[in-house]
């Protein structure tokens, strides 16, 4: 049995955020003490693993508990995704590296830039969403997805991650105030308008997430400076709570 912070040390991945994945039903102990400690065993890692993978492939929490709790989950299939997926980003990275280096020697003309192309990588993470997206915001969002071109992609996530750069400005208001609200209200239209109709409820878990998904935090805060993801955070929660 490991204890929460063993588990921490060993994935990388903050006590409060274990903690979390408790208090949702996505990771509970094995065990828990009579003084509170959390005891994790064989079960609660490979779980764990499997909420690593597909934390990779980018569901939302409340997915990936949905689909780990499905009696029909096949373990191994999953690990075996989750393999294949680092062996492509492996060899992705390997390319980058040689398209860096000949940069140096060579310069750019003389360059191969499908190197860079990443089609491999997202038909794969394509096929294993189809595998495990059973859920009607993920069928939807597949839908959706046909249509785009990555141009199409690339000005989505500029839109996108310009809600967070709004949220930036406002930081100093009061996370309830009108302009907030209006401008949660307009994030969730955007969620909606590109990507899967967005319920209360997963606006709710995408608020926890923004926080407890270090990369997640990392991107938002970029975008509207230092503690804007918890803000953003904050802001969801007042306005789930208020509707």
């Amino acid at each position: 049995m490991k204890t929460v912070r063993e588990v921490s040390r060993l994935t990388g991945i903050s006590v409060r955020t274990l903690h979390y994945y408790d208090e949702i039903g996505l990771l509970c102990p094995d065990r828990v003490t009579e003084a509170g400690y959390r005891l994790y065993g064989t079960k609660a890692l490979e779980r764990l693993q499997h909420i690593l993978l597909f934390r990779e492939l980018e569901f939302s929490l409340k997915d990936i508990r949905e689909i780990l709790d499905r009696p029909d989950f096949d373990r191994q299939k999953a690990l075996d995704q989750q393999i294949q997926l680092l062996r492509l980003k492996k060899d992705r990275l390997e390319h980058l590296i040689d398209f860096a280096l000949g940069i140096q020697k060579l310069g750019v003309e003389s360059l191969n830039y499908q190197t860079l192309n990443k089609e491999t990588l997202e038909s794969y993470k394509s096929e294993a969403r189809k595998s495990w997206g059973g859920t009607d915001a993920f069928r939807e969002y597949e839908q959706k997805a046909k249509t785009y071109t990555e141009e199409d992609w690339k000005v989505m996530n500029t839109k996108f991650m310009a809600n967070f750069a709004e949220f930036g400005r406002l930081i100093n208001e009061d996370p309830a105030s009108e302009p907030v609200m209006h401008q949660v209200e307009l994030l969730k239209q955007s969620i909606t308008d590109q990507y899967y109709t967005c319920t209360d409820d997963i606006l709710a878990s995408l608020g926890e997430m923004y926080v407890c998904d270090d990369r997640m935090k990392e991107s938002i805060d970029r975008a509207g400076g230092e503690g804007t993801a918890r803000f953003v955070s904050k802001a969801i929660h007042i306005y789930c709570q208020t509707l």
